[in-house]
């Protein structure tokens, strides 16, 4: 039997509920990631790692459906972003959650691609504390899972949005949609930024800024110096580590 819902039966669903799988929902965003990335890069990120965990552990998960859009509101200064309100998004994972735990699906695990629903995944889960007490629900970043092999890429000081990480990713999982002869480095140091922007990268000093004002062509690294070899390390670290932890959190 797959272990994706969509392609079940509905009597195959019930089936699945009561075996205890964990549910694996894939979160991304639909926004700019630089000259040469594509729009649905934290998707596509997302959902690999999301089918290669589904592939590793069976009838152990069942992955549920995407949440293609994400909270993005600093990005709409380039073209093509789109975004839900964090309101939107929690709303969505929420009914999500909601529909599934009827039917008896008692834990979540979001697979998420995009630094932007962090702070709207823990006010969920808090939610869900009070709503659904019988429901569990855990979240993980793609890249955050693979600390060791982003450490090894060398990254630049300033790095992260379609910098060296996310374009390695996007080399390995999907190299037809990368424009390599368009990826050109962006803000790399903190000396580029204006104060203010410098600031809002300063640890534990949070302040949420237009992407424009960090880097003019929304990059934030280099992406012109990793290879699909440096993506492949960073998605094994990704799955083998979220492997794990699954089968920790079912025992």
């Amino acid at each position: 039997m797959t272990n994706r819902l969509a392609s079940m039966t509905s009597a195959e669903a019930r089936h699945a509920a009561a075996a205890g799988p964990v549910v694996l929902l894939a979160a991304g965003a639909l926004e700019q990631h630089g000259p040469g990335m594509p729009l649905g890069t934290d998707t596509v990120r997302a959902e690999a790692v999301t089918a290669r965990v589904a592939d590793e552990l069976g009838d152990a998960v069942v992955v549920g459906p995407t949440i293609p859009v994400g909270v993005s509101p600093h990005h709409r200064g380039f073209a093509g972003t789109m975004t839900l309100s964090t309101a939107t998004f929690a709303a969505v994972l929420t009914e999500y959650v909601d529909s599934l735990a009827h039917h008896g699906f008692r834990r979540f695990l979001v697979v998420n691609g995009h630094g932007g629903n962090n702070a709207v995944l823990g006010t969920t889960a808090q939610d869900l504390l009070r709503t659904h007490p019988d429901v569990e629900l855990a979240w993980v970043g793609v890249s955050a899972l693979a600390k060791d092999a982003v450490a090894r890429l060398g990254v630049s000081e300033v790095h992260g949005h379609c910098g060296e990480s996310e374009t390695a990713q996007m080399l390995h999982v999907a190299p037809d949609l990368v424009r390599s002869e368009l990826l050109e480095p962006g803000t790399t140091t903190l000396a580029q930024m204006e104060p203010v922007a410098r600031l809002s990268r300063t640890p534990d000093f949070n302040l949420a800024l237009a992407w424009e004002r960090l880097s003019p062509n929304g990059v934030l690294g280099d992406p012109t110096r990793v290879s699909a070899e440096d993506g492949r390390r960073i998605i094994d670290e990704s799955v083998a580590n979220l492997t794990r932890l699954v089968r920790e959190w079912r025992a």
